[in-house]
């Protein structure tokens, strides 16, 4: 989703508050919720899930393993509901022409660096840029280069977009600013 006028350009960026960090958070935390049932019961000696028998599971040492991998698995989906919650990478960039200046901002992780912001003069940038690798994982980014500074990035590291797509991408912030594009 993207605004746009005759002076100002917003693009808005989705960040990790997705529908399949959402199911995979679920996936995981009932899946190590399970585990740590199960391992929980055979160290009781209860059955704790009703219909799933734990008197075959011997407490040590493969109702200790089960306990395990459901705590690492109930940390991991709390992490990512986290992540999920806060909107982490989620953000805009903005382009002003009537001002002069682009302003890019993102979600970090909580903290001292929570909210990410870089403010650039239009005159400073110099290109749009496309990194492209293919292979098993491809990865495509888009970023702005910057006189001076390092390359910045405009779109997320894990969208998976086709190359015809990120060339349309890419012509949106370089023809607002009047940049070439590089990489292709």
């Amino acid at each position: 989703m993207n605004c746009r006028s005759k002076w100002i350009q917003v693009d808005f960026i989705k960040g990790s508050r997705t529908f399949a960090n959402s199911c995979w958070a679920c996936i995981l935390v009932c899946g190590a919720a399970g585990f740590l049932l199960v391992g929980f019961s055979s160290c009781v000696g209860e059955d704790l899930i009703p219909g799933l028998s734990s008197e075959h599971i011997v407490f040590i040492p493969q109702g200790i393993v089960m306990c395990f991998y459901g705590i690492a698995g109930l940390f991991l989906g709390l992490y990512l509901w986290c992540t999920a919650f806060r909107n982490v990478g989620g953000g805009y960039n903005l382009f002003d022409k009537r001002e002069g200046f682009s302003s890019i901002f993102r979600w970090g992780f909580p903290g001292r660096n929570r909210r990410i912001h870089i403010r650039l003069v239009l005159k400073d940038v110099e290109a749009v840029g496309l990194e492209s690798r293919g292979g098993f994982y491809p990865r495509r980014i888009l970023y702005l280069k910057v006189r001076g500074r390092q390359n910045i990035p405009l779109t997320r590291i894990g969208e998976g977009l086709t190359l015809g797509d990120m060339e349309e991408k890419a012509a949106e912030p370089a023809r607002f600013p009047r940049v070439s594009i590089e990489g292709f």
